[in-house]
């Protein structure tokens, strides 16, 4: 495999990359959800959005750069000129990042949801309750088995495809295609990536500083593998925790 250098890509370019996919996202799940919501949680639809849509523009935009940058159409060429580690050295910086994001969903999370308190009221006083996946109440109006399918979809697309494929794309993808070179690349980036998750609005700050020093390290030690076992790790712990607290219900 012949492997050159990325070639930078304009801000405006790199902003449709972001926030076409999720915006196409949206309008699937929307409609999916007014469709079928009386058969199958709005949560579960969200990720069969993104599992037929979402992921696969994802994959595709790395592909053609791919084939456009090394004439291979392939993800291995991601992965092309990064630095290796032992996999401990990896798996423990991702449980020390991990770490400090737990430190600070017990610090930051519930101060982000008072300040945002308000404006959080007032939002999901004006959309349906079924768009909001907090209300546990609604979810035990599903029978046993459909719970038992949202809680593993939940772990599985949310747990690890969902961050494996975002990290391929931010940190492996268009993070090289940033024209800064310092730790702003990787800050911008989080910040890019905390605002693409745009269907959870009052966690940005929270997702912003918990999760910037993991994307630094990916970016600093050249090794999204970092990230990858620390975007896991944060997902698979609360799908685990969303799993358990549903199958109470």
């Amino acid at each position: 495999m012949i492997n050159q250098l990325s070639k930078p890509m304009s801000l405006s370019r790199l902003l449709l990359y972001i926030f076409i996919p999720p915006f196409l996202t949206m309008i699937l799940y929307v409609a999916l959800s007014l469709a079928f919501h009386l058969v199958l949680p709005p949560l579960l639809l969200f990720f069969v959005s993104a599992l037929f849509l979402l992921f696969p523009i994802q994959i595709y935009l790395i592909l053609n750069d791919q084939g456009k940058t090394n004439g291979i159409y392939s993800l291995n060429g991601l992965f092309i000129n990064q630095n290796q580690y032992k996999w401990w050295v990896i798996f423990l910086l991702g449980m020390l990042t991990f770490g400090f994001a737990g430190i600070m969903t017990l610090l930051l999370r519930p101060l982000e949801a008072f300040l945002f308190n308000g404006l959080s009221i007032q939002l999901y006083q004006n959309i349906p309750d079924y768009f909001d996946w907090s209300q546990l109440d609604l979810l035990a109006s599903y029978s046993k088995t459909v719970l038992i399918i949202t809680g593993l979809g939940y772990i599985l697309l949310n747990g690890f495809v969902g961050p494996i494929v975002e990290e391929l794309f931010f940190r492996g993808f268009l993070t090289k295609k940033l024209k800064m070179t310092s730790w702003l690349a990787p800050l911008l980036m989080t910040v890019l990536f905390s605002i693409y998750h745009f269907w959870l609005p009052f966690d940005f700050f929270f997702r912003v500083i918990a999760f910037f020093p993991a994307f630094y390290l990916a970016w600093k030690l050249n090794n999204i593998k970092i990230s990858i076992v620390f975007h896991c790790l944060s997902n698979v712990f609360t799908a685990i925790i969303f799993f358990i607290t549903i199958m109470s219900l």
